[in-house]
């Protein structure tokens, strides 16, 4: 039996197991008769092939999203600038989507300004910084290196992240300084969509780049890259994608965006459950209507077995999670604020900002709670949350300006 047989035959199976899971759920709903109906039938999501778009596609696959009234229509796109795009414009409800680039919008640093709204955070950890073959074949195989590297090496190195606000733009910029390279003045930094990166490191046009799995692993599977670091590295367990929309929306369909965050939490708690249902999951989207990959490529990392390329394998016990009872997906009000005390340290934000009160406005913490009573989800008990990151510094959310006063190396 060939691979692609087999695979077919896996996704038969899963969806068959998914309509028997919550064939006594789908007709009825969970949502009380009236008023709480879903507004939107069908919920238009976009999605871009990566590993972290996992929650949002199995909420289809398996029919969690018929369980509470509607039906997830997915929607596959090629950038981040086309997902904002179509998010402000209307023509997607909702979308997976970079933190970053919900709170860049929000500010009006990474388009035209329009309020937006995180409706629930969709995974932590699990991305990666790749480090070209070059760079590492001249003995940069890691921070303290690469800055020795690119001092003596008298050229300009290039970098790619994949969108200026996004979350791997302050995850490269963040482990750059910690190691002195000040990312605006010491290197080229580009943009580039996740699923070209590969390709662009194969012919030359970067010396490294942090991107969402699969992508960091299919580098060192194509000999082309070495995983620097890993973004869990420089912050354990922080947040990622989000599922993302506008305030307008929102506002025009809270019982449809209730719906929408309960369908993607159960989905969530699948695939966190059990190493079975991580193994289906990544089956499912390596199809090439999804992430377009092989399925060893998404799942060694899903399951934690890590190998940066030079011959050092690892098991990573904070790999990329999905619902860590809870953890994962409650839309803290820290997080948020975080990226903005980095757009802030890197010139993207000229003005100091209500940090606190845009975060409020942005995280839907109250339709979450909703969402999670609905699909019986653990929610923490305070909207902050404390991490100490790669440098050593602590952010805990108390003060946002004196944090991003605090960095010496800023734009």
């Amino acid at each position: 039996m060939s691979n692609d047989t087999k695979t077919t035959l896996n996704r038969r199976t899963i969806l068959k197991a998914g309509a028997a899971s919550l064939s006594g759920l789908a007709t009825g709903g969970v949502w009380a008769a009236g008023s709480d109906k879903p507004e939107k039938e069908e919920v238009k999501v976009g999605f871009i092939p990566l590993t972290d778009c996992a929650s949002v596609v199995m909420a289809s696959v398996l029919g969690f999203d018929k369980k509470y009234g509607i039906k997830i229509v997915l929607s596959k796109e090629s950038s981040w600038a086309g997902v904002r795009d179509k998010l402000v414009n209307g023509e997607l409800d909702a979308a997976h989507v970079l933190y970053g680039l919900i709170y860049g919008v929000q500010m009006g640093i990474g388009g035209a300004k329009k309020d937006m709204a995180v409706l629930m955070n969709l995974n932590h950890n699990g991305q990666a910084i790749t480090l070209s073959k070059k760079v590492s074949d001249k003995g940069g195989v890691d921070g303290p290196s690469l800055a020795k590297l690119m001092r003596t090496d008298k050229r300009e190195y290039t970098f790619a992240q994949t969108f200026p606000t996004g979350t791997h733009a302050m995850w490269l910029y963040y482990w750059l300084a910690t190691y002195g390279i000040n990312p605006m003045k010491d290197a080229k930094v580009i943009t580039v969509p996740p699923p070209q990166m590969v390709a662009n490191m194969r012919v030359g046009n970067m010396d490294g780049f942090c991107v969402g799995e699969p992508w960091g692993h299919r580098a060192i599977v194509d000999g082309v890259g070495v995983t620097g670091a890993t973004t869990q590295d420089i912050w354990q367990d922080h947040p990622e994608k989000t599922l993302g929309t506008t305030a307008e929306w929102v506002k025009t369909n809270p019982n449809t965006a209730r719906a929408l965050i309960a369908a993607v939490l159960e989905a969530s708690k699948w695939i966190d459950a059990s190493l079975s249902n991580k193994t289906k999951m990544a089956s499912t989207i390596a199809d090439k209507s999804y992430v377009n990959t092989s399925v060893d490529v998404i799942n060694q990392r899903i399951l934690g077995r890590y190998q940066n390329g030079m011959g050092k394998t690892w098991d990573d016990p904070n790999y990329m999670k999905f619902y860590n009872d809870g953890s994962v997906n409650f839309p803290y009000l820290s997080d948020g604020m975080w990226f903005m005390t980095q757009h802030k340290r890197w010139g993207l934000l000229k003005g100091e900002p209500d940090y606190l009160a845009t975060a409020t406005a942005v995280n839907q913490i109250a339709l979450y709670k909703e969402a999670a009573t609905m699909a019986k989800a653990s929610v923490p008990k305070s909207p902050m949350r404390t991490t100490k990151l790669i440098d050593g510094g602590i952010w805990d959310g108390k003060n946002p300006k004196a944090y991003a006063d605090s960095f010496k190396i800023k734009a």
